[in-house]
């Protein structure tokens, strides 16, 4: 029987194996298995464990693991990880906010006339009681758009999620190079 640190590891890995949002603020390729995590990168900065990445621990439970950010230079980008809840209730996180953005919207990717289409989830995210929420590439995520400054690799960015009926969760994401789809946020360029 596996404790639930070692289904959350497990998750965690798994979350960080998908590839993800590209094209464009409207477009993403579909999740592929076989896609690099953004520890597998090229730069050696980014080399560091998925596990060895920050977390913290917020409202009644909710937490977050391995938070990390897709390195930019400007524009867009958005931010990952593995949201926690070792609460009795679920926990709706309904918006987010980073000094990194000035625009921070809860996006998803679903299917839509035959693509793969990026768009802010209604209602937020929902993490289920003593459950995990993934926030990958190519699927649920943290979007920035407008970015202030470029994000390096091994850059501490702060976080707040605002949770729905109660207190925020508050964490540092790092910036990883990640180039599982060719990932690209600025609109028109590929």
């Amino acid at each position: 029987m596996f404790s639930r640190h070692a289904l959350m590891l497990a998750a965690a890995v798994a979350a960080v194996t998908l590839t993800g949002c590209g094209g464009s603020p409207t477009t993403a390729a579909a999740p592929s298995p076989a896609a690099p995590s953004p520890a597998a990168s090229t730069s050696p900065s980014a080399s560091a464990s998925p596990a060895a990445a920050p977390s913290s621990t917020g409202v009644a439970g909710l937490s977050i693991t391995d938070p990390w950010v897709k390195t930019t230079k400007k524009g867009m980008t958005a931010a990952f990880g593995t949201l926690v809840n070792d609460g009795d209730t679920a926990v709706t996180v309904v918006s987010g906010a980073t000094p990194l953005s000035p625009m921070v919207e809860l996006h998803e990717v679903v299917e839509s006339g035959g693509k793969m289409v990026m768009r802010p989830k209604e209602g937020g995210f929902v993490v289920p009681p003593h459950g995990i929420h993934q926030l990958q590439p190519g699927g649920d995520h943290i979007m920035l758009m407008g970015v202030t400054k470029a994000v390096q690799p091994g850059a501490r960015i702060p976080f707040t999620l605002q949770v729905k009926d109660g207190e925020p969760l508050e964490f540092t994401a790092v910036g990883k190079d990640f180039a599982g789809g060719e990932e690209d946020y600025q609109p028109g360029h590929k």
